[in-house]
């Protein structure tokens, strides 16, 4: 976007015109609103440019970048060419980190909720205020509830961990990771299958199954990047996916599964690898455990049978066994990062990880591998010991099989709803939106409503901070310094990075670690963060030299070598040391101890599954108020196949009424063959 280079204002100035930014907002298009905000004149003394390395923040990718800065105000966001992780690119998200730093819609100073929960009455405090406020309110529920009678989640952000100290040393163990909205199941899943969750190393990969995942639009860099290499050198690419994706039109055969029979189609497999020989019976002998169960479980589940579910051909499913079996090890079903989530998802993706098992691609070239990861150092916490708290988390015993050190969103918001085993009262949440996240957003309301007191940091005024009762503004990743972060994300590419100001932080905006040391503060808790960021990434990196000469010279320290076989005869972190084909300790908890297929749910004459995903511009609260961003995707629309849409009477851009149990929502229709006849579409 061209930029002028005079009449320009001050920077301070320009602190001033944040004031009138909603009216500018108001009355000028996205592009007036980032011409206005940063076509302004520098600080007097200030550097005319300046380079500075980062690490983007617009998703949870975290790609390196090189930021401009040009009389104080960051001008472009360049991708850094020594970053393997971004491969030296930079998406269309990533190059709207800028609009995220002057966006006039930002949280500028703390907020006091003062007319009913989402009614979006606010009183501006001072940080003193608020964080009096905020503390009160901690020490009351504290006292009258227990301390696990506040509960804490944040996001995938470098300073989250901080977050989770706050809780421990506050003394509460109900912490939920946005992640139980997100990739639990697959996580699990691969955990309760190989003891480790591993990484696609689709770049030498000869085959690939991707059910569910839009790789090429719903980017994750690194996996999208090597998947497009993959397929120049050969490698064939299936997508199943009841909608005709970006990645579906690059694939070489798409099938539009019907929702909710995935496990269905990979049982199938299963059934024709097994009956057929195809497997790797030599590694399916020594490295799986329960392979005679797997062979009795899946013996009803043939092609037939499944084309009748999955609305697949037999013969394609048979098919497509026998070429995945040819290809192998270099072959896959792709295990994530996201898939199809339905039901039952873990057991969905249990079916993933056992197809691969006897593809016999573990640790292999093309198959499944896990990339070592540099450990940095950790600085010491002893966490005061309450004896007044209860036994366990609140969501004890209703998710089976949960991680320890995080809670489930669905049943710790059904156990804050009930009020058992114990009352929940207390919210703190950090740059993590479970009101659009988490399904039902109805009961989301009502959970909030059960509470006395929640307070939301972010960088904008998301769903969840609309109904919070204290709302503190957040600097953007561009205005902060963070902790180390050991990354993993793709087969070659494992390192570290961090992150320092590019520009000081605009408004009132504090980072989280200054938040939770304040409060720490007036909680009598100061002593438990009695240290700077910089004394942090120095116990990080004390035993890591190198690391972080590369992190000051490069912007980013990068793990290269031998990927392949460095788990040659090591045992899998699972009770039999094997891969758990048949799951014991499934079965000892009441879990069916291998994927059993139910089918879905039927529907209605006249209504349709309704399927949510990602565009390669939103990812929701994050970008979605980005006004460049916006350029690019300016509304959300509904897929609908022309047939129902003709018996309906609707036409193609016009508005319609989606509703569900859940809620309902008005949105443009976008009348396509795109997607099945029982199958609608919608972007979260």
């Amino acid at each position: 976007m061209p930029m002028k280079t005079k009449g320009m204002m001050s920077r301070r100035s320009f602190m001033k015109l944040s004031g009138t930014a909603a009216a500018i907002a108001a009355t000028s298009g996205p592009s007036r609103v980032l011409h206005a905000l940063v076509a302004q004149e520098g600080g007097a003394g200030e550097d005319p440019i300046r380079q500075v390395f980062s690490a983007c923040d617009m998703c949870f990718n975290k790609c390196g970048l090189i930021a401009r800065v040009e009389e104080g105000f960051v001008k472009k966001l360049d991708p850094n060419p020594k970053s393997l992780k971004s491969r030296g690119m930079l998406c269309a998200r990533g190059n709207a980190g800028v609009q995220q730093l002057y966006d006039p819609d930002r949280l500028k100073y703390p907020l006091l909720r003062k007319g009913q929960r989402g009614e979006g009455k606010w009183q501006r405090l001072s940080w003193d205020q608020a964080l009096d406020h905020a503390a009160e309110q901690m020490e009351r529920i504290g006292e009258k509830y227990t301390r696990c009678g506040f509960l804490f989640m944040a996001g995938t952000d470098m300073q989250s961990t901080f977050v989770h100290q706050f809780a421990e040393v506050y003394g509460s163990y109900n912490v939920i990771s946005h992640e139980s909205n997100c990739l639990v199941s697959r996580n699990r899943a691969f955990l309760d299958t190989y003891g480790v969750v591993p990484t696609p190393d689709v770049i030498h990969s000869k085959y690939v199954i991707m059910p569910g995942a839009n790789r090429f639009e719903a980017l994750v860099t690194p996996d999208s990047i090597d998947l497009m290499a993959a397929m120049q050198n050969g490698c064939k690419l299936v997508v199943l996916d009841p909608r005709f994706t970006k990645t579906a039109a690059l694939a070489d055969e798409w099938f539009a599964i019907k929702p909710g029979t995935d496990m269905a189609f990979f049982l199938a497999i299963a059934q024709v690898l097994i009956s057929e020989k195809l497997y790797d019976q030599k590694f399916v002998a020594e490295k799986t455990n329960g392979f005679d169960e797997l062979r009795a479980h899946v013996q009803k589940y043939t092609p037939e049978w499944a084309a009748g579910e999955t609305e697949i051909p037999a013969a394609d499913i048979r098919r497509l066994a026998r070429e995945l079996a040819a290809a192998a090890p270099a072959a896959m079903v792709y295990p994530g990062r996201r898939s199809s989530d339905y039901r039952d998802s873990t057991q969905i993706r249990r079916s993933f990880a056992i197809v691969n098992a006897l593809l016999g691609n573990w640790d292999r070239e093309g198959g499944l591998i896990v990339p070592k990861k540099i450990k940095t150092g950790s600085m010491w916490l002893d966490a005061p010991f309450y004896d007044d708290n209860p036994d366990d988390r609140v969501d004890a015993g209703r998710a089976q099989m949960m991680f320890d050190e995080e809670g489930s969103f669905k049943h710790t918001r059904d156990a804050v709803i009930e009020g058992k085993p114990y009352p929940v009262k207390g919210w703190f949440t950090y740059k993590t939106n479970p009101m659009q996240t988490g399904a039902n957003r109805n009961k989301t309301i009502e959970m909030i409503n059960k509470l006395d007191f929640m307070m939301t940091v972010d960088i904008v005024m998301s769903d969840t901070a609309w109904m919070a009762d204290l709302v503190l503004p957040a600097p953007s990743y561009l205005e902060r310094q963070d902790p180390v972060s050991a990354f993993m994300a793709s087969s070659s590419c494992s390192g570290v990075m961090t992150r320092d100001p590019v520009v000081p932080a605009l408004f009132e905006s504090r980072p989280v670690f200054w938040i939770v040391k304040e409060l720490a503060r007036r909680l009598d808790l100061a002593e438990h963060f009695d240290y700077t960021i910089e004394d942090f990434r120095k116990v990080q990196l004390k035993e890591l030299p190198e690391v972080a000469k590369a992190l000051k010279n490069d912007g980013v320290y990068n793990i290269v070598g031998h990927i392949h076989g460095i788990h040659k005869d090591k045992p899998f972190k699972t009770r039999s040391k094997k891969i758990e084909l048949f799951n014991s300790r499934y079965e000892e908890n009441g879990i069916d101890p291998m994927p059993v297929y139910s089918p879905p749910q039927p529907v209605p004459k006249n209504h349709f599954r309704i399927v949510v995903g990602r565009n390669a511009y939103i990812t929701q609260s994050a970008s979605t108020n980005n006004a460049v961003l916006w350029e690019l995707e300016r509304e959300n629309s509904l897929w609908i196949h022309p047939v129902p849409a003709k018996t309906l009477g609707i036409q193609h851009g016009e508005r319609v009424e989606v509703k569900s149990s859940a809620g309902k929502g008005r949105l443009k229709a976008r009348v396509t063959e795109a997607t099945r006849p029982d199958t609608v579409y919608m972007d979260t």
